[in-house]
């Protein structure tokens, strides 16, 4: 089991490396970039669901941080795979109630999966585009509340957050 872990690590922090340096390609203007941006995503959202079916929520007690940041990331992308993020959804809910996942990324999963149904966010952490070079959030349940929602699960208020990607 232990070597299955170390390799599981490994299989899971090499996918987030690769994640991230395709990542520029999600929205670029050639065609052929995006779509390698999309076949990779699948085939970690494919991935994903097999390491699911195996061993659950892969949490940070399990594989350590860098490797249960890495499988967050995986289900944050594979936005062509709802079934995928359905799922991570409902398992890392899971291990939040156990203590064994943060919410804070909980907080961004959710977020990111209603907007992908088409339903209104919680938290405004994913952003519809930039208006009057500030970036505007996909609507919110309750955007009144949005910065008190984001406190509750460590998120830093709307304006700090957008602050890192305004353009001036």
């Amino acid at each position: 089991m232990a070597h299955d872990i170390a390799a599981l690590v490994d299989e899971l922090t090499a996918m987030a490396a690769a994640d991230h340096r395709s990542s520029v390609h999600a929205h670029s203007e050639d065609f052929a970039e995006q779509l390698a941006w999309r076949r990779l995503t699948a085939r970690h959202g494919d991935r994903l669901g097999e390491i699911m079916d195996e061993y659950g929520w892969p949490t940070a007690e399990l594989i350590g941080e860098e490797a249960a940041r890495a499988a967050w990331l995986i289900a944050q992308h594979a936005d062509r795979q709802l079934d995928v993020q359905r799922r991570a959804l409902q398992l890392m809910q899971q291990a939040v109630s156990a203590g064994s996942a943060g919410p804070r990324e909980l907080a961004f999963l959710r977020d990111r999966t209603l907007v992908n149904e088409g339903r209104e966010q919680i938290y405004g952490t994913q952003i519809a585009g930039v208006k009057d070079g500030s970036p505007v959030p996909w609507p919110c349940e309750e955007p009144d509340r949005m910065d008190e929602l984001r406190a509750e699960v460590g998120i830093e208020p709307f304006d700090e957050y957008v602050a890192k990607f305004s353009v001036s």
